[in-house]
């Protein structure tokens, strides 16, 4: 196995930590260097509903020989575990004849710490299960499944138009049928476990035991954790992960896309470490037996940190752009069937001065544009609305009045021809009533004036 063969042994055990969690065992981490005591990694399994404690020796040797197998007995027997148990040993190489004999007559034997031992040729195996590069020792991310990317009950072009129920003058359910692109965005969902114990001769400083659990945005270059938003929209809906099947989207998006994972499984378990370790690094004060305050800079190790879970699964990236007359309007969001985190909304944005947080919105049918109420106004013909962008204006008793186009202005000229003068007047119904108002006064005032 070259490269892997090169490893160190802390750096095999580290390797097999994570084939073991890849393989389904739970709890899974390293046991601490204090003591040579035949145990390399502490896991748990539960077989037919029973949890049973499982205890790993690991030997990156050429062959290994039935004193390793007798003393990871004794480990086994000795560990401080409240239920069954059992060993595992595991190396690259091989076993020799009297290893093999002795596992076996403990299972045969019925022993209440059976061993099982997994060598270079069933480590090969073992690669293809979890996509482990015996090359260079890597762990590959297989991931085939993602949340829905849409709600089959409602259909893909749902959200477009629900979020069009609300935009004023507009048929939500007469749309025309959106352009739909989703693409597969790679996520990983880590949870790890620090116990990290910080003493001095005056006894414990500092310690951190606590459990963590983030959302990591998986593609190309620095993983980036994911917000709560999205975060919350991975742990509601992930038990109804489905398979990503290219072929069976393609049918109802226009494109489909899959973004690869970036790294492998164990660069992202070690850039977790690394911004763990980061995250508890902190500085604490304490008094000395002299009487005099420290300082120590408190930073966890890397032993103290156990990666429990890293869960790939995919998100879609939903797109759905939508065409009205000459304006495009995209509408953009994470999708989990019929949940939904949202990331553009085109739709609720006025076209003119994409303005986002207006009370209303309103659709021109004239131009196809969905404006703020600063910018729709009425149609003097029709009555209909219509944006300041395409009306055609012209002032009629100093007041601007909008139409939808040359024909309906030279339709309106014509019926104010005909209007009798009051008529014409109320075009502009605050001018007359200002000057009634005016006129009000003025007489008001001529009275007061002759009275005095």
């Amino acid at each position: 196995m070259p490269l892997l063969d090169d490893f160190s042994g802390f750096e095999f055990e580290d390797l097999m930590e994570d084939v073991f969690r890849n393989l389904g065992y739970e709890n899974v981490h390293q046991a601490r260097k204090t003591a040579d005591e035949g145990r390399d990694i502490l896991m748990e399994e539960v077989v037919d509903g029973t949890r049973r404690g499982v205890v790993v020796e690991c030997k990156h040797t050429g062959s290994v020989g039935r004193p390793v197998v007798q003393k990871l007995h004794s480990a086994i027997a000795t560990y401080d575990y409240d239920g069954p148990k059992r060993g595992i040993v595991v190396t690259t190489g091989q076993f020799s004849a009297p290893a093999e004999e002795y596992a076996t007559r403990l299972r045969q034997n019925g022993d209440p710490y059976p061993i099982e031992l997994i060598d270079g040729t069933d480590l090969r195996d073992i690669a293809d299960e979890v996509g482990l590069d015996l090359y260079n020792g890597r762990i590959e991310i297989l991931c085939d499944e993602t949340l829905r990317p849409f709600d089959p009950a409602s259909g893909v072009d749902a959200p477009v138009r629900e979020a069009a129920r609300d935009i004023q003058n507009l048929d939500a359910d007469a749309l025309p049928e959106p352009r739909k692109l989703v693409d597969f965005q790679p996520y990983l969902t880590i949870s790890a476990r620090i116990d990290a114990v910080f003493e001095t001769s005056v006894g414990v400083i500092h310690r951190v035991n606590e459990s963590n659990r983030f959302v990591v945005h998986a593609t190309r270059g620095e993983p980036s954790v994911a917000d709560s938003r999205l975060a919350d929209l991975i742990a509601n809906n992930g038990q109804q992960a489905v398979e990503l099947d290219s072929n069976r989207f393609s049918t109802m998006f226009d494109d489909v896309d899959v973004t690869r994972y970036g790294q492998t499984e164990t660069d992202y378990k070690e850039w977790a470490v690394s911004r763990l370790q980061q995250h508890h690094t902190t500085t604490v004060s304490y008094t000395g037996g002299n009487n005099v305050t420290y300082e120590k800079t408190c930073e966890p190790k890397q032993s103290d940190i156990s990666i429990q879970a890293i869960s790939p699964l995919y998100v879609p990236r939903v797109r759905q752009t939508l065409q009205l007359e000459q304006y495009t309007y995209p509408y953009s969001y994470y999708a989990a069937g019929p949940s939904r985190v949202a990331i553009e909304d085109g739709i609720h944005r006025c076209v003119h001065c994409e303005k986002e947080t207006a009370k209303s919105y309103t659709y021109c049918a004239n131009c196809g544009s969905i404006n703020c109420d600063s910018h729709i106004k009425t149609e003097r013909l029709e009555g209909t609305p219509v944006c300041t962008g395409c009306a055609v204006t012209e002032r009629f008793v100093l007041k601007t009045k909008y139409f939808y186009d040359e024909s309906n202005l030279e339709e309106f000229r014509s019926e104010y021809e005909q209007m009798a003068l009051h008529e014409k007047a109320m075009e502009n119904t605050p001018l007359v009533g200002g000057l009634l108002i005016s006129i009000v006064l003025l007489l008001g005032f001529i009275l007061t004036s002759g009275v005095v």
